[in-house]
């Protein structure tokens, strides 16, 4: 196969071929020799018979048809403006064909190519856009749009909807192209639909071209609507080919737009509706909803490769990936991107800094409006404008746009909706729009909160309507997501003030969610993340005048849920701010590296925290009384990282001194000195001294019960303590009766998946192997394992914690190779989770050598305590029991 060459060559005057043609003919073969394709790949790309494409090129030949000139143009690659001059020229030669140059056999060919036109070639009317240059192809997008198309006929009402940006105008674009360019219409009518008047003029536009009409009759627009409804189709038989329409309606208000202006359902018409509305009245019978979202990722990867390739620029495509995920794979700002990195000649990762640097708003990362590419006529701040503006004009009037400033401080990824309906929330719209006691007037209530409520669920409707957030009721710790760009070009808009107040506002939200106690792990993290956001994109917001409830509540949540490592790290960035923003001594700086340390323990770290927590004490000693609540609570973190680090007298007799000025500065009853009350008792025990430790349990448990009640929290806890400790005593039947207890309690006040009773169910089945109901316990372990899979992971130490106690079960039961399989198992899990010298990894790892050792396995227990024995020496020193027993253990089996 030879590539296509011009035809004659350059010295050959073309008989009777007037300039424009000749022209529009060396241009369309110099591009084709330039590119080097085979006539058969060129008829592939341009979906082209070979025959048209020879014709097109051929020296003598016709003049080509528009259609072919222009899908030529796209198939060579040539720019906008290089398609348009070859348009231009075609339409030039047309114009300047004299009638008598074919001579009487030229005539009779004439009108017989005339005849074939009239069924091959495509009429446009109204501006349809060129498709971008680049342009991605939808699979299952374009399917969709052909799915009740048969044959050259079509049964076709599409709606397409969604966000400003996100290729509807070019996906109906490349619809309308094709579907003119394959045969399947021969006419195509493109509205711009920007109101019921501007559709109800194209119409008359279209009414006289085709009919004759007047423009200015008041019923052309009417007449063109039965005219599609009655023209013949190409099913009608007889000797014409019938008439095969595609209306497309682009950008389509709302629903009034179209009041009487649908085009009818006929088997030879199309109708195309493109809109940022997407309430259900658009949808009329036999239509079909089509979604557009963002690119998949793969598809913006394809897209900015292909962009920068044709402007001859080469990228990371690591970087090209990373930039496709910044600016959330929005097509019409992937374009703009690239427009803007190829006119300052900055690679992505150059871009991606500028981008990622809030001080830079939009204006400065993406084109102006003189900049724009493929055509565009809107940035992308802009194109969502018109949107916001429409949805603020819906009842309740006002609430759109400040409901949206509240939402593009939150997470794009989701919003939970307690968030949402919070009364923080509806105390901040009360302030704009209509007065919410009119509100409550006219519909009939005398609620406040309830029309607040209602009118939240309304303005939600209004901005996912217009396609500026999306809604899944489905998950409500997740209820609402929008766009980051959105939020980005909202946020550029607040007034400093109006910042402060929605950051705020949204932080207020966030802890009028927070329920509790967190049985829902799913809220629990969606709140987190939101109240990371939240702090990321607001600087000193959340820190004026003092530090947020919000950020202190997260990070326990985040410790408290397992993730004690995650935590401390959290802390340390709120400690880090703080810092910067109220000052390094300030209190809740010194709060906030209190807890970064007492985390930092919890970790697997008692002696670095302990260190820190001593540095937190001496600062707060020269600012603070010493009676200061906040040194007490300091002074408690550091007794409680000298007992997890081993050192149980030091940490007993600081908690006991610590609850002697507990009790002088709170008092018996406050719930600050239960709490230390309990903290002494626990590791009373765990110091050895069983009896003393049951003794106090019983007392505090008797003390909260009467002032907290038996089934608060603390109350709870102090039950699960005192049991425990019963159990470390030796009696088992006291044990077993008080975690039963325990257990039933829980299941009913927390429910069954909740982290409290899955740790006593993890008690209870201990005590079972304990008290030599091996099988029971392997049965109670096994169900507990998949329970906390489910709940929490498999991750969290909790999880690990029941699998390693299934293990040791089934070693109980006598299967100690077992055992020690599954223990290996669960400390390569804890390494590479929790962190070697985590304590749940060493005591997981000092069980493995142990039932090595006792399944036969010398080599293999020596080879676990040799591991085992620098750790633990590291992280406890070489005085610690544990490190002691190790030693021991080692020398036995050396």
């Amino acid at each position: 196969m030879n590539t296509i060459e011009r035809l004659g060559g350059d010295c050959v005057q073309e008989e009777g071929a007037e300039p424009a043609l000749t022209q529009l003919r060396n241009r369309l073969i110099d591009a084709v020799a330039a590119t080097g394709q085979t006539q058969e790949s060129l008829a592939v790309r341009a979906e082209l018979s070979r025959t048209t494409i020879y014709e097109a090129l051929k020296k003598g030949g016709r003049i080509p048809a528009h259609r072919t000139v222009a899908a030529l143009a796209k198939a060579l690659g040539l720019r906008q403006a290089e398609r348009q001059e070859l348009l231009d020229l075609r339409r030039v030669a047309a114009e300047e064909q004299p009638p008598g140059l074919l001579g009487t056999c030229g005539q009779v060919a004439t009108k017989a190519r005339r005849a074939q036109e009239r069924s091959e070639v495509c009429r446009v009317l109204g501006h349809v856009p060129f498709e971008v240059d680049c342009y991605v192809e939808r699979p299952e997008l374009h399917a969709r749009l052909q799915t009740a198309a048969t044959g050259v006929t079509a049964v076709l009402s599409h709606v397409v909807t969604g966000t400003g940006g996100v290729g509807k105008t070019q996906l109906a674009a490349h619809h309308a192209h094709t579907a003119g360019r394959t045969g399947q219409v021969n006419l195509v009518l493109w509205v711009t639909a920007a109101s019921r008047a501007a559709v109800a003029g194209a119409y008359a536009d279209a009414a006289a071209q085709l009919l004759g009409a007047a423009r200015e009759d008041p019923h052309a627009a009417t007449a063109f609507l039965n005219w599609l409804r009655l023209a013949p189709g190409a099913e009608d038989g007889g000797p014409r080919p019938g008439v095969r329409w595609l209306v497309v309606l682009d950008d389509v208000p709302y629903t009034a737009a179209l009041q009487g202006l649908w085009p009818s359902h006929v088997p030879h018409g199309q109708t195309l509706v493109t809109t940022r509305f997407r309430d259900v009245s658009l949808l009329r019978a036999g239509s079909h909803l089509v979604a557009v979202d963002r690119f998949t990722p793969g598809e913006a990867v394809q897209y900015l490769t292909a962009k920068l390739t044709a402007l001859g620029r080469e990228d990371d495509p690591a970087q090209i990936a990373s930039l496709a995920e910044d600016l959330g794979r929005l097509p019409l700002a992937l374009s703009q991107a690239v427009a803007f990195m190829h006119s300052l000649q900055v690679d992505c990762a150059d871009y991606r800094e500028r981008l990622a640097s809030q001080a830079r708003p939009l204006a400065r990362v993406l084109p102006t409006g003189i900049g724009l590419p493929d055509d565009q006529s809107k940035t992308v701040a802009a194109a969502w404008d018109m949107s916001i503006e429409r949805a603020d004009r819906l009842p309740p009037e006002g609430l759109a746009r400040p409901l949206l400033d509240l939402l593009s401080v939150l997470d794009p990824n989701g919003i939970p909706a307690p968030v949402l309906d919070s009364p923080p929330v509806r105390a901040y719209l009360a302030a704009y729009g209509t007065d919410p006691t009119d509100t409550i007037m006219r519909a009939g209530r005398t609620a406040h909160t309830a029309a607040l409520l209602w009118d939240i669920a309304e303005v939600l409707r209004n901005l996912d309507q217009f396609s500026l957030i999306d809604r899944d009721a489905s998950t409500p710790q997740r209820a609402v997501r929008i766009h980051q760009l959105i939020q980005r070009a909202v946020r550029e808009r607040l007034t400093p003030e109006d910042k402060h107040r929605v950051a705020r506002t949204a932080a207020d939200a966030l802890m009028a969610a927070w329920p509790d106690v967190e049985r829902d792990t799913g809220l629990a993290g969606s709140l987190r993340a939101n109240t990371a956001v939240l702090a990321g994109y607001t600087g000193n917001g959340l820190y004026r005048p003092v530090a947020h409830p919000v950020l202190d509540h997260s990070g326990t949540s985040l410790g408290t849920s397992g993730q004690a490592g995650a935590a401390s790290d959290h802390y340390q960035h709120l400690a880090e701010q703080a810092a910067v923003h109220l000052g390094e001594h300030h209190r809740d700086t010194l709060v906030f590296r209190q807890q970064a340390a007492r985390w930092q323990g919890e970790a697997g770290d008692p002696a670095g925290a302990a260190a820190a927590l001593e540095a937190v004490l001496a600062q707060q000693r020269l600012q603070l009384d010493a009676d200061h609540f906040d040194l007490l609570v300091t002074r408690n973190s550091i007794a409680y990282a000298k007992a997890l680090a081993g050192d149980m007298a030091r940490a007993v007799s600081a908690f006991g001194d610590l609850l002697v000025d507990m009790r002088r500065v709170r008092g018996d009853a406050d719930r600050d000195t239960f709490l230390l009350r309990n903290n002494l008792a626990r590791f009373r025990g765990e110091a050895g001294d069983h009896d003393t430790a049951v003794a106090e349990f019983t007392a505090l448990r008797a003390d909260q019960t009467r002032l907290l009640g038996e089934e608060h929290p603390d109350t709870l806890m102090t039950h699960n303590n005192l049991a425990f400790q019963q159990a470390q005593r030796g009696d088992m039947a006291a044990a077993i009766a008080g975690f039963s207890e325990l257990l039933e309690v829980r299941t009913r006040v927390l429910g069954a998946d909740h982290p409290d009773t899955l740790d006593t169910r993890n008690n209870v089945a201990w005590l079972r192997m304990k008290s030599g109901d091996a099988p029971g316990a392997i049965d109670a372990f096994t169900h507990l394992v998949e329970d906390s899979r489910r709940r929490r992971g498999d991750g969290h130490p909790a999880t690990l914690k029941a699998r390693r106690n299934l293990a040791l079960s089934q070693g109980e039961a006598g299967h100690a190779a077992e055992a020690a399989a599954g223990l290996a198992e669960v400390v390569q899990d804890c390494v590479r989770l929790l962190g070697n010298l985590h304590p749940e990894t060493l005591k997981t790892w000092s069980h493995l050598a142990e039932w090595r050792g006792r399944s036969g396995d010398t080599a293999g227990a020596a080879a676990a305590y040799a591991d085992l024995l620098p750790l633990q020496t590291q992280l406890l020193g070489e005085d610690h029991p544990d490190t002691q027993n190790t030693r021991q253990a080692l020398g036995n089996f050396s």
